[in-house]
């Protein structure tokens, strides 16, 4: 390897590294961003969870969404489960990353890598849905000591929210993804993510 392009390549790095800090900070703002709608709320945070992946693929995607959702839940006060928000929003990322990365990359997509995008940013947000029904199922068993038809209820208050939030969040992702990506391209940082 030359100097030049060990110097190109820890340039990459770097600007990968500010990018990743960057959607950190940016998923643990929009935590604050809720909108009331059907007596539950809407927020951005499952959107661009699911942008992470997209963006950054299944790895470096994980690690800025559950940064950035792990942050707010300290700063928020619910630092007890920091850890278990970090990998549960992470999931959104890692899977929308692992099916639609290399897709969601292409600066001239296809109908194909279209489709792509759309079953990643799908399963990407029904994976949160998924571990957020466990978690509640756990809880209520372990921590608030509910018996089982009461953490099933309680399971099912839940639901509809977050599959409210799931549906919003792959359909927001990939137009986000659609508006970012010529832009990003445009500016020559597109192939630096």
């Amino acid at each position: 390897m030359s100097v030049s392009s060990s110097a190109s390549s820890n340039r990459n790095k770097t600007f990968r590294i500010c990018f990743i800090g960057l959607m950190a900070a940016i998923v643990f703002v929009v935590n604050y961003l809720r909108i009331p709608f059907m007596g539950t709320q809407l927020h951005m945070t499952n959107a661009l969870c699911v942008l992470c992946g997209l963006l950054f693929g299944p790895g470096a995607g994980f690690l800025a969404a559950g940064l950035g959702s792990g942050l707010y839940d300290i700063v928020a006060g619910w630092g007890a489960e920091c850890i278990i928000t970090f990998i549960n929003k992470g999931a959104i990322a890692l899977v929308a990353g692992l099916i639609a990365y290399k897709a969601a990359r292409r600066t001239e997509p296809s109908g194909a890598d279209h489709v792509r995008v759309i079953v990643g940013s799908v399963l990407g947000a029904l994976s949160y849905v998924a571990l957020y029904m466990l978690k509640t199922f756990v809880f209520g068993l372990t921590v608030d000591g509910l018996t089982m038809d009461a953490v099933v209820v309680k399971m099912m208050s839940k639901l509809p929210g977050s599959m409210m939030n799931a549906v919003f969040a792959f359909i927001v992702a990939p137009i986000l993804l659609s508006a970012l990506r010529p832009a990003l391209a445009h500016a020559g940082l597109y192939e630096k993510l």
